[in-house]
């Protein structure tokens, strides 16, 4: 791809703002559409672009697929801890208001953003993992 300039330089300028729109998404999931699955693409999505205009080498130095492996395992564990700690809280599993019992809304918002985050995390690993 080095013979093909224009779409080296747009990547460049898209890249960035493809993984700022991610992250957007990934925190504005529990106000508006969106969340951690949407999220989770349109970050992979960025890393893939990535790797199609500058190489898989150059990807792989971005995101190492060690570390992608192990992201995979920490989204899970990010949900299912989540869930863990609202049964410890005396609650259902992912009944997040029991995860603060003097404001409920605040357990639900805190329960829906770290449910998002480990689905986010899981599913852009996972997308990054199978381009590799």
């Amino acid at each position: 791809m080095k013979q093909y300039s224009i779409l080296r330089v747009v990547s460049k300028l898209l890249i960035p703002y493809i993984l700022l729109f991610g992250l957007y998404v990934q925190f504005h999931g529990d106000y508006g559409p969106g969340g951690g699955f949407q999220a989770g693409v349109i970050f992979a999505a960025g890393i893939i672009l990535y790797g199609l205009v500058f190489g898989l080498k150059a990807s792989r130095r971005v995101a190492p697929p060690f570390l992608m492996e192990t992201l995979i395992s920490v989204g899970v564990l990010i949900y299912a801890g989540t869930g863990i700690a609202a049964m410890i809280s005396g609650g259902n599993f992912l009944d997040y208001s029991a995860l603060d019992h003097h404001h409920p809304q605040h357990g639900q918002h805190l329960g829906i953003l770290l449910v998002e985050l480990g689905v986010g995390l899981t599913v852009a690993s996972v997308m990054i993992c199978i381009f590799y």
